[in-house]
């Protein structure tokens, strides 16, 4: 896939006219309906007024190819982010409202079972055994106190990962940090969790953090992993465009192609 083409077909393209003759000499193409300027993102020409004009040192720096690729990917891990966040809040929410209302709702608990245990007992199921209604009961036995702590829990837990959505969504470096590290803190609980019970969800859940983790660190390069923050920001500005052609230039400059031979 031409991520690049794919983003310039949504977006739009980004064209820009380098002061720099040589340099814009490289970007222009003169055509007989008009100047047409090559996209910084995906290299096609484009008719009419560039969007912008100056040095080539300030220039837009624009994401393109594998850049756009990981762009996507991180956004990717910022809707999951997003997702879980919503749910843990609504739990945080759903807990705080059972501790306000425990007693009124555990009422209601006991007068409706027995109205199950008819049909409980066409289908085989023992209500007085049961391991939802004994779970249930236990909830029932837990003070306002306890129940109010752990929606308070739920809620911070709510705001880490929302907080992890929008720094990743945005694409800012900050948000990177911040995912690997509250990821990595929440690795031994879901271990732990394993430990306890093996499912496909919480396979799954771990196996999701465990790649996000190596996936950030070592394309974004943080905690100085291959060349830290400065061979970041220096692969993007290599795979520039208008890095390129300056540096192509500055090649043809040094090596000038040989005088063909006279026929």
């Amino acid at each position: 896939m031409d991520w690049s083409l794919l983003t310039c077909a949504r977006k739009g393209h980004i064209t820009y006219a380098p002061d720099e003759e040589g340099l814009r000499g490289r970007l222009l193409v003169r055509t007989p309906i008009g100047d047409a300027w090559r996209c910084l993102r995906c290299g096609t020409y484009v008719h009419g007024e560039p969007h912008g004009t100056g040095p080539a040192d300030r220039a837009p720096l624009v994401k393109r190819g594998r850049e756009l690729r990981d762009a996507f990917i991180m956004r990717f891990f910022a809707v999951e982010r997003g997702i879980r966040g919503v749910i843990v809040l609504l739990a945080a929410y759903g807990v705080w409202r059972f501790a306000e209302s425990r007693g009124s709702i555990e009422r209601i608990f006991e007068k409706e079972i027995p109205l199950l245990r008819p049909l409980a007992d066409q289908v085989g199921w023992d209500l007085d055994h049961s391991k939802v209604v004994e779970s249930t009961r236990h909830v029932f036995d837990l003070d306002a106190r306890t129940l109010r702590w752990l929606a308070v829990g739920l809620l911070v837990y709510a705001a880490v990962e929302l907080i992890e959505a929008v720094g990743l969504w945005l694409l800012q470096r900050w948000g990177e940090y911040f995912a690997v590290i509250a990821t990595c803190f929440g690795l031994p609980i879901e271990i732990y969790e394993l430990v306890e019970k093996i499912t496909v969800v919480r396979i799954g859940a771990l196996l999701i953090n465990i790649g996000l983790i190596a996936y950030i660190v070592v394309t974004k390069r943080l905690f100085g992993v291959r060349g830290g923050r400065a061979a970041h920001e220096a692969h993007l500005r290599s795979e520039s465009l208008l890095e390129v052609e300056q540096a192509t230039q500055e090649s043809d400059l040094r090596h000038p192609a040989a005088p063909e031979p006279a026929g």
